[in-house]
């Protein structure tokens, strides 16, 4: 019996590591990542991946803001990333504190519960490890239109109008945009709309003449802020579905009332992980917020990019209740540092015990009140 045991945890762990060797080998050949606010890929065979999105969209009922914050890591030394947007946007670069005060602002409540039977990880009982919106008219005019283009920290930002998707993919290639062929059918649903691009270079800081040519991206980027006019709020997602690998979205949503996503778009049901007004009254969340006071937080993963059927189409809520997350952290009830369970089952064993005792000895006394010549 024993021997079967071992054996099938010999095999449990093989399995293990079966699988983080398959994932491990995926990220070194996967030479793109699709995140969820456009598409990044490397300027060349090297790998580039984004290991965290935040975002946050303010909508006013006519202008969009969105302010996005990516950390990346490989050994590129140059990326290139594409955003649809749905109208003439402006670009610029946003202060990193806001995200620092969200986080603040949308933490979860710790709350400390206590149970009184022991649980998995109290004595005894120890095991485990741990003792998108309306189209604009289209407009005449060349295949691809240059904007406006400027230089923004780390970023090379052009802003785009295309009528040709093989136009616009020419136009990103001969400037230095590396975007991967299949990307093209992908943008063909934005040219049919008449949305516009924003199309960014990530390179070393070539502004600092002590900064290494070579020197990899890595890191917290600075978070770039884009403003357009939309007749709804939406935010870009159809272009994820050129990911290999599953994408978790993590979207703030400042408006005048709690907003939620029309619909999953083809990941799991978006959760809300916090909903509430801005209290704030200073700062770059409260200059951001201002006349757009509720916060709506918002988690959702995509096990299978490649069924994501468009962008997030975001809507009002049916009511404006707020929600904050709470944990719970679970103890064990005690009493000086004794648990109570195991003083309550103490007193009644001795109980249990004392009690025949204690009806012997009562009936030993009335037996001997009893006896003739007493």
């Amino acid at each position: 019996m024993a021997d079967l045991q071992r054996g099938g945890t010999r095999r449990r762990a093989l399995t293990v590591i079966a699988a983080l060797l398959a994932l491990q080998l995926g990220q070194l050949v996967a030479p793109a990542w699709a995140c969820g606010c456009g598409a990044m890929v490397p300027g060349d065979d090297r790998r580039v991946s984004v290991g965290r999105e935040e975002s946050v969209v303010r909508w006013d009922g006519e202008r969009e803001q969105i302010v996005m914050r990516l950390t990346v890591g490989g050994d590129a030394e140059r990326a290139a990333w594409i955003m649809p947007v749905p109208g003439r946007a402006t670009v610029r670069l946003a202060d990193p504190a806001l995200f620092d005060e969200l986080h603040a602002a949308t933490a979860p409540v710790h709350r400390t519960r206590h149970h009184f039977w022991p649980q998995d990880g109290d004595w005894p009982l120890v095991t485990g490890d741990d003792m998108a919106g309306a189209p604009p008219a289209p407009r005449a005019g060349p295949p691809v239109t240059v904007v406006g283009r400027q230089r923004l920290g780390p970023f090379d930002v052009a802003r785009l109008t295309a009528t040709d998707p093989r136009a616009l993919d020419t136009w990103l290639d001969d400037n230095d945009f590396p975007l991967p062929p299949r990307l093209t059918g992908a943008l063909k649903p934005y040219v049919k709309k008449g949305w516009e691009y924003v199309a960014v270079k990530l390179t070393p800081d070539t502004a600092n003449p002590t900064a290494t040519p070579a020197t990899p991206l890595t890191g917290t980027l600075d978070p770039l802020h884009l403003t357009f006019r939309t007749d709804e709020p939406v935010y870009p997602m159809r272009l994820s579905r050129l990911a290999d690998s599953p994408q978790s979205l993590g979207l703030y949503v400042l408006a005048a009332h709690r907003m939620e996503p029309a619909s999953p778009i083809g990941g799991e049901r978006p959760r809300v992980t916090y909903a509430g007004r801005v209290r704030t009254s200073t700062g770059p969340l409260a200059e951001l917020s201002a006349g757009t006071p509720f916060l709506t937080a918002i988690g959702q993963e995509f096990p299978y990019p490649g069924r994501i059927s468009g962008d997030h189409v975001l809507r009002r809520a049916e009511s404006d209740d707020t929600f904050r997350q709470v944990i719970h952290e679970d103890r064990l009830s005690t009493v000086a540092g004794i648990p109570a369970w195991l003083l309550t089952v103490t007193a009644a064993l001795a109980a249990a015990v004392a009690a025949p005792v204690v009806l012997a000895v009562r009936r030993g006394r009335r037996t001997v009140a009893e006896s003739p010549g007493m």
